[in-house]
């Protein structure tokens, strides 16, 4: 850890014992969504992880690349930091191998992060997504967990009279297939975060949280050209609206998420945490 990383690190424990805006609701915890950091983290996973509870965050979620330690080590690491991962991100491909190993890490929900690139532009891959998706959360339940799909951009591409995030919606059932909503790429596709939420307010129960840079198009293309990332704070996202309509509906859970980052990560995931402390 670096000068201004410690510097950051200690304002933003001050800030997670400052009162909160006002009118806000009830504290959540926050969390961070652990491939943020995954660069750091893949290198040192238990100095990331004593970081991250520094800053303040209590819950993690997890993705592809920490599982290769077994599911019982990790979640002890978890433990002795005073961290716990309700939720990781687990690929497409190979999915439901790792439901049993998701269980052991206390997983309340293991999510899709995104489909495999050949399913992206036709109805027929986003109907294909939605049956394995029904077959997953029937899975997911008997194991006491619950299966979501996380959004991007290019789900909100029409093809037809359709969007294919409308048709998984559509084809899925709503007992076995839950949504984490990305505020970024919702915004980056068009869409207004809020009106989202409150569309899909009865299956929406997890957050991403990172913002948006002012002053570039929306696109429904996944590429280099959509990323316009920011702190959460520092964009054009209006998260004072978003935070209050997640609490309104029943998100349980808000993970800080931040694909790159122009600053050192902790640096940058000390901020989020920071300006998203004072809403949640």
């Amino acid at each position: 850890m670096n000068r201004r990383e410690f510097i950051y690190l200690s304002a933003a424990t001050l800030a997670s014992r400052s009162p909160k805006l006002h009118g806000a609701t009830k504290s959540k915890p926050i969390g961070l969504q652990m491939y943020t950091v995954r660069d750091l983290a893949e290198k040192d996973l238990a100095h990331v992880l004593s970081a991250v509870a520094k800053i303040g965050y209590k819950e993690v979620e997890l993705y592809w690349n920490l599982y290769s330690r077994p599911a019982g080590e990790l979640r002890k690491m978890l433990d002795d930091h005073g961290l716990r991962a309700p939720s990781g991100h687990v690929d497409y491909n190979g999915f439901e191998t790792k439901l049993d190993y998701a269980r052991t890490l206390g997983f309340e929900y293991v999510v899709c992060p995104m489909l495999p690139e050949q399913m992206w532009n036709s109805l027929d891959g986003y109907k294909r997504a939605a049956q394995q998706f029904n077959t997953w959360g029937e899975m997911a339940k008997k194991l006491g967990m619950r299966f979501a799909f996380h959004n991007h951009n290019y789900e909100f591409k029409r093809l037809g009279d359709i969007t294919g995030f409308e048709l998984i919606v559509k084809e899925t059932d709503p007992e076995l297939v839950w949504l984490e909503l990305d505020c970024y790429w919702l915004t980056q596709a068009g869409r207004d975060p809020v009106e989202e939420l409150k569309r899909y307010a009865g299956r929406a129960r997890m957050v991403h949280s990172k913002d948006r840079k002012p002053g570039f198009p929306a696109s429904q293309v996944k590429d280099a050209a959509a990323e316009h990332f920011t702190e959460v704070g520092t964009g054009t996202i209006n998260w004072k609206a978003v935070i209050a309509t997640a609490n309104k509906i029943g998100v349980e859970h808000f993970f800080v998420e931040q694909d790159s980052t122009e600053r050192p990560p902790l640096e940058s995931i000390a901020i989020s945490y920071r300006n998203l402390r004072r809403l949640v």
